[in-house]
């Protein structure tokens, strides 16, 4: 290969590294993943190529130039914040990526389990006998009519909002596990919670007990219940990457789908955690109406805040923004 072919196959790889460098501003994250990803294959493309320009041609300028480059990369490859803290990669961008990069399952998982919910609520305001009855064992004493604090003594409160925080993080493990079963154990939790949920804010409100109801519920409940959306979204992107591989084999597309769903469960579950932590000191305590709407909606508003915010604050880069770009390199 003469100088010429060689300049002329291999510059093209040079000149990306080089604006992707400028581009990234020494931040490799503002790149998004498949930016890094990109950067790390012409990082390793560059190096090659300049093995080969020091033997065949080391006397040329551009070998100075190129060594430079490959130098500059190597602290954005190897030394990025993304390799430094994985964690703080994963909980300040990839994460709430993840969710944002979903939106047909996060909608789905949604319309499930919030419509069934509001379907259930005005079902049990209509006909209490029958709904109750679809209400688990452990959940009866809500239907108790004009009882204090929904049929429970003050005692067993604490008993029964740690009996759903249980039952919710039970319906989110398996609604992301329920994926593999096409989606349909997914689908069948979605709308059995939603049922679940539904049924008992009618119950309550219907026998005069929606404040009580309030604070049981919602201060650590309206976080479980995003939770449960996003655990249902990844349940479904398992389901999806199994019904339609698309031009990979059906084992490419579950790794694949599965590596995302897992991510996203696995993010999630911290957030059920903070749930759990609302529900053992703050749901015993009774705060009172006011403050249990403040920390329920405040914890929910927090939780999609950052889905929007970290989630697409990346996502404008994934494509090179389309600006005059001129290459410092020395190409004769």
């Amino acid at each position: 290969m003469n100088l010429e072919s060689f300049l002329q196959q291999r510059s093209p790889a040079w000149i990306e590294l080089e604006s992707m460098i400028k581009t990234c501003k020494k931040k490799p994250t503002a790149l998004g993943v498949e930016g890094i990803q990109r950067l790390g294959m012409l990082y390793r493309l560059c190096v090659a190529d300049l093995e080969v320009a020091k033997y065949r041609f080391p006397h040329q300028p551009f070998v100075t130039q190129l060594d430079a480059l490959v130098k500059n990369a190597y602290g954005l490859v190897y030394t990025s914040n993304s390799r430094k803290d994985p964690l703080l990669a994963f909980f300040g961008h990839t994460y709430w990526e993840r969710i944002v990069k979903q939106p047909a399952p996060l909608a789905l998982s949604a319309a499930l389990q919030f419509g069934t919910a509001i379907i259930s609520f005005f079902w049990a305001l209509k006909d209490p006998g029958s709904a109750a009855g679809m209400l688990p064992s452990s959940y009866q004493a809500v239907v108790q009519p004009k009882s204090p604090h929904l049929g429970l003594s003050t005692s067993m409160r604490s008993v029964f909002a740690t009996s759903i925080f249980t039952h919710n993080i039970t319906v989110a493990f398996l609604a992301f596990a329920g994926g593999i079963t096409l989606g349909i154990v997914t689908a069948y939790l979605l709308i059995y919670n939603g049922m679940t949920l539904g049924i008992i804010a009618g119950l309550a409100i219907g026998s005069g007990q929606q404040a009580t109801f309030i604070q049981l519920i919602v201060p650590h409940g309206l976080l479980e219940l995003s939770c449960i959306t996003v655990a249902g979204a990844a349940g479904f992107v398992i389901a999806r990457s199994i019904i339609d591989p698309g031009l990979q084999t059906r084992m490419k597309s579950l790794a694949l789908g599965a590596r995302s769903a897992v991510e996203m469960a696995l993010g999630t579950s911290v957030f059920l955690i903070v749930a759990g932590m609302v529900e053992g000191f703050v749901t015993p305590i009774g705060v009172g109406v006011p403050l249990a709407l403040a920390i329920g909606i405040g914890l929910a508003a927090i939780f999609w805040g950052l889905v929007f915010w970290r989630g697409t604050t990346r996502l404008e880069t994934k494509e090179f923004k389309n600006v005059p770009f001129v290459s410092t390199l020395n190409i004769p």
